[in-house]
């Protein structure tokens, strides 16, 4: 124990006092009034308050206009006025960017020169006898490339553009797959960009006058186009263009995806009549390719034929005409039921098939096997609108069939045979109906179709192997 204290007062001083709390002295008060001020801080510290004030006023106004607005948020923001600045700024940087992206492309005298280079410095295949290069080949090419064309060819010699083809036992890789492989990168990429020069609203889909408008540029670059009549070239527009709304908008919104668009094959067939036809092509061939004159030409006219009374549209007596009377009456009607719009004149229950609404139907009828077109036709076949067809359903449906088949002095048979005979090729998930995935998933999809509403093409399936077996006797004879 201690004696003293450390100050010199003896042992009869006083009890010591106790030390008040910090809060009570004068100079923690002043000081902390001081700091609070923010007089006494530093300009990092005065500025780090500043920024936390203004951020807690931004989050006091987003909560503001939250709780005025309610729990849904902001989806949708005006567009800017036709002719506003805001518009024209718009229009102006969209152009720039375009600019700027079709300058990085390579041109035709480009993919020439990339060619010539790919081919001189390329290696023989002793086995094969195919132009092949391997890495080393593929990084010197790109050194002589970028000298002789520029930077911009640069991005297609990536390590991970060689590693997209196949390889042979030496690691080479044939330079025509990669060659065209560049030439469809830039294709696409000019394709994509003059669609979106075409774009008015800048939302990355195309509407069918802009479409319409993309395909009319074409027209002079295609070799299979360039002699069309000036008068057709605003009706092959229309018809061209609505393969593409019917593939690529199938919620028929009245406007189609770029990108899908891009991805379609529908595309890739319109890019084929960029081919010159040295040899004579059938007009059978021609026929196949939708975009081809022949094909347009052939639409044309056989609307015009089925239009008796010359009004436009088509009635369901005409429409019956349709291949040569082949389809059935419950199908036409459906057709009328499902895809057919209410006319505005007439009477009360008229319905005429207008142009459009034809195209659709021809385009489904020839791509029964694709899911759009199975889709159009199977809103059709489900007579009750439940989403699925039962046996009644069938049995209905192809007693239409049944009755054109003995009108054309075939033989008998028995409905119940062919019903059993489309379960086993659909195989549906639930046995006692068959769903739209049903068909889609057993590739057989448009072979029911067709027996359900076309007497030709029962007759087609009934008679497979006979076809089958016409169109093999020919391949043996060359």
């Amino acid at each position: 124990m201690y004696s003293g204290s450390s100050d010199g007062e003896g042992p009869d001083a006083p009890a010591q006092r106790k030390i008040p709390p910090a809060s009570s002295m004068l100079w923690v008060r002043n000081l902390r009034r001081y700091i609070g001020s923010g007089a006494g801080l530093g300009s990092e510290a005065l500025m780090e308050l500043e920024t936390k004030r203004i951020l807690l006023d931004i989050f006091k106004e987003k909560q503001q206009k939250s709780a005025e607005a309610g729990t849904i948020p902001s989806f949708y923001k005006k567009k800017p006025e036709e002719g506003s600045i805001s518009h024209r700024v718009q229009r102006l940087a969209k152009y720039r960017f375009l600019k700027k992206q079709s300058d990085l492309l390579l041109n035709a005298d480009d993919l020439d020169a990339m060619w010539v280079c790919l081919r001189e410095n390329c290696v023989i295949d002793d086995a094969t006898g195919a132009e092949k290069m391997n890495y080393e080949d593929f990084c010197h090419i790109a050194s002589v490339c970028t000298e002789q064309i520029g930077p911009k060819c640069r991005r297609f010699f990536s390590p991970s553009n060689f590693m997209k083809f196949e390889k042979d036992e030496s690691g080479r890789i044939a330079i025509l797959p990669f060659y065209l492989y560049v030439m469809r990168t830039v294709s696409l990429t000019q394709a994509r960009i003059d669609m979106s020069e075409l774009d008015e609203d800048s939302d990355g889909f195309l509407q069918p006058h802009e479409m319409e408008a993309y395909i009319r540029g074409l027209i002079p670059n295609l070799a299979q186009l360039r002699d069309m009549p000036a008068a057709f070239v605003q009706m092959y527009c229309r018809i061209a263009a609505h393969k593409f709304f019917f593939f690529c908008d199938p919620h028929r919104r009245g406007k189609a995806c770029i990108k899908k668009i891009l991805l379609s094959n529908c595309l890739q067939e319109l890019m084929e009549l960029h081919q010159e036809t040295e040899e004579e092509v059938t007009d059978t061939e021609q026929a196949e390719n939708w975009f081809s004159l022949t094909s347009a030409q052939r639409i044309c006219d056989m609307f015009l034929a089925l239009d008796k009374d010359m009004n436009g549209t088509l009635s369901k007596q005409e429409l019956r005409e349709y291949a040569d009377g082949t389809l059935t009456d419950i199908f036409i009607e459906r057709v009328f039921d499902e895809h057919v719009r209410r006319g505005k004149i007439g009477g009360g229950n008229a319905r005429e098939m207008d142009f459009e609404s034809f195209l659709d139907f021809v385009l489904a009828l020839e791509n029964k096997d694709a899911p759009e077109g199975l889709t159009y036709l199977f809103r059709c076949l489900d007579l009750q609108g439940r989403g699925f067809l039962t046996t009644a359903d069938i049995h209905t449906l192809f007693r239409d069939v049944h009755q054109k088949w003995i009108e054309g002095g075939n033989y008998e048979l028995c409905i119940e045979d062919v019903r059993d005979e489309i379960w086993d090729m659909v195989k549906p998930t639930d046995p006692l109906r068959i769903s739209l995935a049903d068909l889609l998933s057993c590739k057989q999809g448009g072979t029911v179709a067709s027996m359900l509403i076309d007497v030709r093409g029962f007759w087609a399936h009934d008679n497979r192997e006979n076809l089958l077996q016409e169109e093999e006797e020919p391949q043996e004879e060359g």
